[in-house]
């Protein structure tokens, strides 16, 4: 028993780690040939699609007026871009300070509204209510937290614009603002140069594969109607609307030059709480479509599943399960140097656990692989510092989001069981 136990593990990391190394593949070839392609800054953006921007904000005064003046500010033509900031059931002064944003005189003649809400269903109900009044052809969707870069919204239609019958969505990257704020901010951007430059790059080079990451993406507004706007009942609405467009034959398009900043935890409690809530909802959403396994849906929602569900669920059942049995051997290898009588519980031939060692060591190699070779491509992030956190990390950071989906999956399973609805967390803001 013990041996298979052993072996699934083995195996498990063997393929992570050629998945891995298949989308780093991917990753590199799609940075190659960004490096022969030549992009440019239209001077006439006549023939540019309308746009409704849509800002969720819960108790965001620390941070909103920053985002919407940043948005407002963009580069794409006034008279194209309608502005819907929803101050959603708010105690602070997030309303006012929009409020007096709209009066200053450079803002009053634009077409900015102020929705102060107190519906129910989180963000994705002040979405759906934003989404009632909206005029623009594509609506898009920043966080209150995530300022644009100017032209953001210039690149993302662009790419739209490509294959507009193809393209349902289309999303940027998202930076950390806030990355130099201490160890967690700092391992906090590692974790999305890595996703944005490796994981999104390597999914959309090798099988047009993308998912919205939650701000700086546009959508069809009319694509949003048809699907009945977004799943208030959903934890990630992000996730779950991905896979509402592919279901309905849309791609989901990466346009890499659209970037905008975002604030990232910088207390441990507030990032765990942000985490269990991103994972519990990924759960529920693999457990949702899971049926398209089985169906005649395409073959692009199918490995979508497919790799949401090996990270979720087999990987780190086989990461859990090594570490497990590494960290044993270790106890009970130091105990029996005072102890000789003391014996392992899991007993293996050499050769089978030298092979754990050696897979165990490779993953570890791969990942600080995947972090600097995301690093290199992101200018100005490839340094020492850099370098040594992404080593340090895997024992430390990395290993949070082994605690994080097990308390998850838990939370999940109460809910099932208990019928009990998850309750919305607000990501605390800071100065």
């Amino acid at each position: 028993m013990a041996e298979s136990i052993l072996l699934f593990s083995i195996i498990s990391i063997w393929i992570a780690v050629l998945e891995a190394i298949i989308i780093m593949a991917g990753a590199v070839r799609f940075v190659y040939r960004q490096q022969r392609t030549s992009f440019h800054i239209p001077e006439d953006m006549a023939h540019f699609p309308t746009v409704t921007v849509m800002v969720p904000a819960h108790n965001e005064d620390v941070v909103i007026t920053s985002t919407v003046e940043h948005i407002l500010d963009l580069n794409y033509p006034p008279e194209k871009v309608q502005v819907i900031v929803i101050a959603d059931n708010c105690s602070d002064d997030t309303a006012l300070k929009m409020y007096q944003l709209q009066a200053r005189p450079a803002y009053r003649d634009r077409d900015f509204y102020i929705m102060d809400r107190t519906g129910t269903g989180g963000k994705s109900g002040a979405l759906n209510d934003a989404l009632k009044m909206a005029k623009g052809e594509w609506c898009c969707i920043y966080d209150a937290d995530a300022a644009p870069e100017k032209n953001a919204l210039l690149f993302l239609t662009q790419k739209a614009m490509e294959k507009p019958e193809e393209y349902g969505a289309v999303f940027g990257r998202n930076k950390a603002r806030n990355r130099g704020q201490n160890f967690l901010s700092r391992c906090i951007n590692l974790e999305l140069v890595t996703v944005q430059r490796v994981h999104h790059t390597g999914l959309w080079e090798l099988f047009k594969l993308g998912t919205i990451p939650g701000t700086n993406f546009i959508v069809r507004t009319e694509l949003m109607r048809d699907i009945g706007g977004w799943d208030e009942d959903a934890i990630t609405e992000d996730t779950a609307i991905s896979f509402d467009i592919l279901t309905r034959g849309q791609l989901i398009a990466l346009a890499p030059q659209a970037e905008a900043y975002q604030q990232e935890p910088e207390k441990l409690s507030v990032y765990m709480k942000q985490r269990e809530r991103w994972s519990k909802g990924n759960y529920q959403v693999i457990l949702d479509n899971a049926k398209h396994l089985f169906d005649g849906t395409s073959w692009r929602i199918k490995l979508h599943i497919l790799y949401y569900a090996a990270s979720y669920f087999w990987f780190m059942i086989a990461i859990i399960i090594s570490d497990i049995l590494f960290l044993t051997n270790i106890v009970y290898q130091t105990i029996a140097l005072f102890n000789p009588g003391v014996v392992s519980p899991f007993q293996f031939a050499g050769d089978v656990y030298v092979y754990l060692i050696i897979a165990w060591a490779l993953m570890y190699y791969i990942y600080v692989l995947q972090i600097n070779l995301a690093l290199a491509a992101d200018i100005g992030q490839s340094n020492t510092r850099n370098f040594i956190i992404s080593c340090v990390s895997y024992f430390t950071y990395a290993q949070l989001f082994l605690i994080i989906s097990i308390k998850a999956f838990y939370s999940l399973c109460v809910d099932k069981v208990a019928g009990r609805k998850t309750k919305w967390y607000k990501t605390q803001r800071f100065d």
